[in-house]
């Protein structure tokens, strides 16, 4: 018998906030914290909102990049993705309300691999395609930039 998934799916999670900086968040049977740092008036005891949602496109990117490599008939024996991103923050400063204030990420995607240029194009062209939080940021109007660094060999 063959099983179709269901291709919209609702997600939920829940958080406790025991402070004015401190998030306590539940997703399945997984737990995270999400806080601000000491000099913010935070407890430092995880990253914060934006590092988080960074970190998330970074994940993201982990998930769906060795997905289209895999659809492309590539393998990664190894990636490692670094993040930076300039930030507009008049808004959490409550200066003035920022429209984007995300304005650009950079990641530098380095990965092994034996693919040639031409299937590593494919890899990069569906990753642009596929990846949900990269979509979601770029419609905000933010910024991303990928350089690809690929060892071969």
């Amino acid at each position: 018998m063959l099983v179709k998934q269901k291709m919209v799916v609702t997600n939920r999670l829940k958080a406790d906030c025991p402070t004015h900086s401190r998030t306590e968040i539940a997703a399945r049977d997984t737990a995270m914290v999400i806080d601000e740092p000491k000099e913010r008036d935070g407890t430092n005891q995880g990253p914060t909102p934006t590092e988080t949602l960074v970190a998330a496109l970074v994940a993201c990117t982990n998930v769906i990049g060795h997905k289209c490599a895999r659809k492309n008939g590539v393998e990664f024996r190894a990636m490692s993705i670094a993040a930076e991103w300039d930030f507009d923050r008049r808004g959490t400063q409550l200066v003035e309300e920022v429209e984007t204030p995300f304005l650009a990420i950079r990641m530098t995607i380095d990965v092994a691999t034996d693919a040639d240029e031409e299937a590593m194009a494919r890899v990069r062209a569906d990753l642009q395609k596929f990846c949900p939080l990269a979509k979601l940021i770029r419609a905000g109007g933010t910024t991303i930039e990928e350089t690809w660094n690929v060892r071969r060999g």
